[in-house]
């Protein structure tokens, strides 16, 4: 074994370094006991969530009703995983007693966990012990859903899931008197970060919402959502702005971004450094976003109808505002599902060739594989959205927040549960987190038909499916030149989702695999050198295919997707005139980012 540490005494003489206690026999036979207990009740409890044969207390009926729970009528597969368990347990305790651990990747695993990073984890062995405890009995669990038989996928994705979130949620990182760094800054600061901690959860819960950030770090107009600019039209559902130029001259074809209703705008315009929206007018184009409305009272009644309609508007002031023919299109997110739909819709009307161009950001058409916000749509869930949003018209949008950091809990949870209330911390800086706080209502009328036409029914890639205006749509009619991007770690609009769009469009298509997720593959500017992307010029059917022969570029997509629209046409006029907000057909409302975006 190792010698003790030392430190100076005060007469300068090196004394040992207290010894932490080593577990006993009996601690080692407790906790043996609760790893295999905690198992046993959780894979119980989990398979208890698949249908009514969960309720019944025969479990040979159990077993019969859902197949997988024959994965535990096998006497030999349970015999092994104990064993198993027992085995790796027993790795943890000779670690815990100096020796040499028997499962070197549990500890690399231990080692890599950020839950775990502080040095105070290993320094103790009864911290060491638990820390690897949890670890193991947490990968035994998520093990037993892959091994079961018998298991529809989707099932199996949403017990994964549900395992994934429990497991999380119970990390002895997350609760005081299991995590040392904890105790030891309760000790430091004689009980004040306690104070301080329970200080931000109190107001947590007096706003109904998690903080992420420091709510007064940042004001929007002051110093994010800063490019110049000015707001040329409002209507109940949004305000349409126009971005000043930079450059003399400017591509003869605009812009208009269509951001997602669902959150602010300004996720495209941070500041000066992260903005699209900045990047985008220095590269030349006449740019335009529309900044929706927080729902209230007055939106009950919005449907994708209006979405649409307010696109297909917002195109038509900009032709007529620089008397242009065309002008190039972006739809992120949920903006970009309506931007299809409106897609659709004027192919049908004979106006398609109207929009020069469509640029979908992390946006899905087809819902068959949506991803983990699926789970969000049961019928409970569902009547829940209705109560919540049944008087008032609108869906509150911190419980749009809640869901949203449900689907990365360890991170958006957890993390700063263990950091606010537990060790008491000051909120950090941090932009992109502030506005992810900035929540916006979104209409119930069209939030409950967006979960059950789209999410559940999936009936825009139906031909016909969907009716806008009395006229069906369908997909199929799309021959828009499209650039459609995705996020390869993307948890809210999973790659292989967005990749659907290209069964179903039928123009000219780019694809481009960002590294990262839905916010930080899409805001990745050149300048800043992170993550890559991947192409493919082949045609490929699948997404599998589309990686197998793709080419990957280190750093941002953006230069990649200004040399597609600059091949559509690179024409260029003078930057004057209607090019300059405020001075051609329509009059500046107020500067930017205007008044909508800052209603709470």
């Amino acid at each position: 074994m190792a010698e003790p540490e030392t430190k100076e005494t005060a007469s300068g003489a090196a004394a040992p370094a207290p010894e932490a206690a080593m577990p006993t026999l009996e601690e080692v036979q407790h906790w043996t006991f609760v790893m295999g207990r905690a198992q046993q009740l959780m894979m119980e409890h989990l398979a208890g969530q698949f249908g009514e044969a969960s309720q019944a207390a025969d479990p040979a009926k159990l077993a019969a009703a859902w197949p997988a729970m024959n994965w535990f009528a096998d006497p030999a597969k349970v015999a092994k995983a104990q064993v198993d368990l027992w085995t790796d347990g027993l790795s943890i305790w000779q670690r815990a007693l100096g020796g040499q651990s028997g499962r070197p990747d549990l500890e690399e695993k231990a080692d890599k966990d950020k839950r775990f990073a502080a040095r105070e984890w290993r320094e103790h062995p009864l911290f060491d012990m638990i820390r690897q405890t949890y670890l193991l009995v947490s990968e035994r669990l998520l093990g037993s859903v892959d091994a079961l038989e018998g298991v529809d996928e989707k099932d199996r994705e949403k017990l994964r899931f549900m395992t994934r979130s429990f497991v999380e949620a119970m990390s002895p990182s997350n609760f005081a008197l299991t995590n040392p760094q904890v105790i030891e800054r309760a000790i430091e600061t004689k009980g004040e970060s306690l104070l301080k901690g329970l200080e931000h959860m109190l107001s947590d819960l007096s706003r109904g919402q998690l903080t992420h950030s420091d709510p007064n770090a940042y004001s929007v107009g002051g110093n994010i959502a800063t490019t110049p600019g000015k707001v040329i039209k409002q209507t109940r559902l949004y305000q349409l702005i126009q971005y000043a130029p930079s450059t003399e001259t400017v591509l003869e074809t605009p812009l208009i971004i269509f951001p997602p209703w669902i959150n602010r705008f300004y996720i495209l315009d941070l500041n000066p450094k992260k903005s699209f929206i900045k990047w985008a007018v220095d590269r030349g184009l006449t740019v335009f976003v529309l900044s929706w409305k927080s729902a209230d009272e007055s939106l009950g009644d919005v449907e994708l109808g209006d979405y649409v309609a307010a696109q297909i508007e917002a195109i038509e002031t900009v032709r007529d505002a620089l008397g242009v023919e065309q002008v190039h299109t972006i739809g992120y997110c949920v903006a970009g599902t309506a931007l299809a739909a409106t897609l659709a819709l004027m192919a049908a009307r004979g106006e398609a060739d109207r929009v020069a161009s469509a640029t979908f950001f992390t946006a899905q058409v087809d819902f068959s594989e949506a991803g983990d916000l699926s789970f969000f749509i049961g019928d409970e869930q569902m009547e829940l959205i209705r109560q919540l949003s049944a008087d008032k018209g609108y869906l509150d949008g911190r419980y749009m927040a809640a869901t949203f950091n449900l689907l990365r809990g360890r991170d958006l949870i957890w993390n700063y549960v263990t950091s606010n209330y537990l060790l008491g911390q000051d909120y950090p800086q941090f932009d992109l987190l502030y506005w992810n706080a900035d929540t916006t209502n979104v209409p119930a009328t069209w939030h409950q038909a967006y979960l059950q036409q789209l999410y559940r029914e999936n009936r825009l890639v139906q031909p016909g499916g969907i009716v806008i205006d009395g006229t069906p749509i369908d997909l199929g009619k799309v021959e828009v030149p499209a650039y459609v991007q995705a996020g390869r770690e993307d948890h809210i609009a999973p790659p292989q989702s967005v990749w659907k769009i290209t069964h179903h469009f039928r123009g000219p298509m780019r694809f481009v695999l960002a590294g990262s997720g839905h916010i930080a593959g899409v805001v990745n500017p050149p300048e800043a050198q992170k993550y890559q992307y991947w192409t493919n010029e082949e045609k490929v059917d699948t997404l599998e295919a589309f990686l197998a022969g793709a080419t990957e570029t280190k750093g941002s997509w953006w230069p990649d997707w200004i040399a597609w629209i600059e091949r559509i046409s690179d024409r260029r006029v003078p930057a004057k005139g209607g090019r300059i907000a405020g001075r051609g057909k329509l009059k500046a409302i107020e500067n930017a980012p205007g008044s909508y975006v800052k209603a709470r």
